[in-house]
């Protein structure tokens, strides 16, 4: 993808109807309030601005927007069965021992018993250890301070998930 100029991709994205591109934003983020900030913004005349809005679009997210994002998320070591896009964000976690599996799922209830949410961390890149060892750091966090670090890596997420957005409709 060509972040600096409009890619066919892009170009697509922006002129797909209201519910078509609706429903492309859902599957990169759950959140109502970000999707229909980014709806509001086209058309991008770059990837890059499409990238900005999703960042300033996140930056505004309340709590329950928040929230509503992360409830479109399975927790690590368990992708949504048939979703190849959590699947692909958790391949970290494929070829995992059943011990480290195992741990994963006790950790991801004790910081979903912490903080009432799942563990949320851009995946994407990450080994099962690396992964284990972020949410073993995180959960001694404050919840504002967790907060803020999923905002961080729902922004991550979202980002990679446009660039791929407008990457596959390139190979239409």
């Amino acid at each position: 993808m060509t972040s600096s100029s409009s890619t066919p991709g892009l170009a697509r994205f922006n002129a797909l109807e209201e519910h078509a591109a609706a429903a492309a934003l859902h599957e990169a983020c759950a959140s109502a309030e970000w999707g229909r900030r980014l709806l509001a913004g086209r058309p991008y005349a770059t990837a890059d601005d499409l990238l900005a809005a999703s960042d300033a679009a996140m930056a505004e997210l309340t709590e329950g927007d928040l929230a509503e994002a992360m409830a479109g998320h399975p927790p690590i070591g368990r992708p949504k069965p048939g979703d190849p896009t959590s699947s692909r964000e958790q391949r970290g976690m494929a070829g995992a021992s059943e011990e480290l599996k195992a741990e994963m799922l006790e950790l991801n209830l004790a910081y979903q018993d912490r903080f009432g949410h799942v563990f949320l961390i851009c995946a994407t890149g990450l080994t099962g250890e690396e992964m284990r060892d972020a949410v073993k750091v995180r959960i001694g966090n404050s919840p504002e301070q967790e907060r803020e670090i999923v905002r961080t890596e729902l922004g991550k997420i979202n980002r990679i998930r446009l660039a791929r957005l407008v990457e596959e409709q390139d190979d239409d």
